[in-house]
Parts: C-alpha cells; structure tokens; sequence
C-alpha cells in the first residue's frame, strides 16, 4: 500500500523546514552566535562537527538526519509539481507538471499539465524522461502541440541549452532528495556567516489550507548568500511544506524583492511501486512515439 505525504513528507520536510521553528526566534546579527542549543534525541548528527550555536544548527541537525532516513526508507513517489522561476531575468509562467520520481536508479517521468485560465498554454502534454545511465546519459522529451510535436521524441543531455530553455535546473536534481541535499548545502553554507534570521508565522493559508510560514532572511546582500529570503509554508494538517518561494534582493532601496523561484507540491505518494515501465518511452501509456 502507498504511504502518502502525511508519513514520508513529514520526516523530511519537518526535518528540514519546522526544524526552523525551533531556531524561529534566533538571529544571528554579526556573528555565528554563542548560546548553545538544547542537545536533541539522540544527540546531534555527526555531519555537524563543531557546534557554534547559529540559529540554524537545529535545523540542520534534522535535515542531515532525515537525509539518511529518505535515502533508506522513500523508493519513489508521485506528485503534481507547479513550479515557476526567473531565468534570464524574465519571470516564467507557472508550469503544472504530473511527476513521478525513483530513486534508484535515479528516475523522472513528467507530464506538463493545462494551466488554468487566462494563462496560455503552450507546452501541455510535453512529456520528459530521464533514467540515470541510461539512453547515453540523455533524456528523452517530445512536444504535446505546436510545430515541434511533429518532430517527435528526441534525445537531449541534460544540460544542454534546450534541455534546460525556461528552467534554473536541470532534471538530474528534480525531486525531493535532491531539494533536502540542497538545503542541507545551502544550510551549511550559511552556517558559516552571520546576519541570519529566522521567523515563523502561523495561521498563513495556501490553496484554503491553514499553514505555518516560515521565513529566513538574510537582510544585507553578501556574496555568501544564495537568497535574500526564503519562505517555506507548511501544512498545518498533513505537517509537510506545500509551498516554497526564494527571492533575491530588491533592485533599489525600499523595492520589493524579486522571485526567484517557486515550487508547490501537491497530491504527493510515497512508495507507490513505480517499475520500469513508468520510465519507457515505448509505454503504451505514454505518446513518446506514435502508434
């Protein structure tokens, strides 16, 4: 039986993302801070080495822990993803994409979705497959409408300019593992600096549902820092993040800060039995290839 968000989500986003609860009313100003933290069950993670009391240490001791758990307990998952992210400076619109996702070997069905009304549609029923070691290291990808369909499936690296036209990622780092690794990343990196906050907001609503936001801001631009804001709203309900948004620093004093990028997860099973057969081109299921 498939195991739904509200068992896998929970470990690894509450790991990852209310972990900063706990941190929500640390700021670190000019320094890494120095008050200690309450040592968790279990102890802290390995990972973290030398503790030096950054209001984000306890968020990264859950995410590191909740890393291991995934990669041992979450095989594959379906969801729909809604992402929509600045490439070149232009902001695209927001792309509805059916997603199923392996871990091993690492695997990526999609299919791009209508958006709703008045969006254009330009890209329903594409659909895209990559398989780690597989089809000479490309994906595979054809177009559901317009001129390009008639060319039909091709192959295309990862991350070559068309494979990754209208997109700051390319689909090796699609999927919640990947997101968790890199916030474990960016995490360590600005557990190295100061002048970072860390806030929560409850009774925010997203889609209907009541939410917890939380926000971490870093209010001066440095060099060090990969955004100027990052905000994670997670289900009050189901206890897992449906909505990530990250911006950059606003253009000129007093300005609003500019997205960056936004990913909303819905629908999202775990452990559903994806095979083979949802990563090949040639199933019948799929129109990679006319019949």
């Amino acid at each position: 039986m498939p195991r739904t968000a509200s068992s896998y989500l929970s470990m690894v986003w509450a790991a990852a993302c209310v972990g900063l609860l706990l941190a929500s009313t640390a700021t670190a100003q000019n320094g890494a801070g120095n008050a200690a933290h309450p040592v968790p069950p279990g102890g802290w993670a390995p990972e973290l080495g030398q503790l030096t009391g950054h209001p984000l240490e306890p968020a990264l001791d859950r995410a590191y822990k909740a890393l291991k758990q995934i990669e041992r307990e979450v095989k594959d998952y379906t969801c729909t993803l809604v992402k929509r992210e600045r490439v070149d400076g232009k902001l695209t619109e927001q792309e509805f994409m059916f997603t199923k996702v392996r871990h091993e070997p690492f695997s990526v069905y999609l299919y791009f979705l209508p958006p709703p009304p008045p969006q254009s549609d330009n890209i329903s029923g594409r659909e895209v497959i990559y398989v780690a070691g597989q089809n000479d290291g490309n994906l595979i990808a054809h177009e559901g409408k317009g001129i390009k369909a008639i060319l039909g499936a091709v192959p295309l690296k990862p991350n070559s300019t068309l494979a990754m036209a209208g997109s700051r990622y390319p689909i090796t780092e699609v999927g919640l593992l990947n997101l968790t690794r890199r916030l474990v990343e960016v995490g360590e990196s600005d557990r190295k600096f100061g002048e970072c906050e860390v806030k929560y907001v409850p009774n925010s609503k997203i889609n209907g549902r009541s939410c917890t936001l939380v926000q971490v801001e870093h209010p001066v631009p440095r060099r060090n820092f990969r955004y100027h804001k990052a905000l994670i709203f997670i289900d009050d309900q189901l206890n897992i993040p449906v909505r990530f948004e990250a911006y950059d620093w606003p253009k000129q004093e007093g300005g609003q800060p500019l997205l960056l990028e936004e990913y909303t997860y819905v629908n999202v099973k775990f452990n559903v039995g994806l095979t083979d057969a949802d990563f090949d081109p040639r199933n019948p299921n799929y129109k990679f290839y006319k019949k």
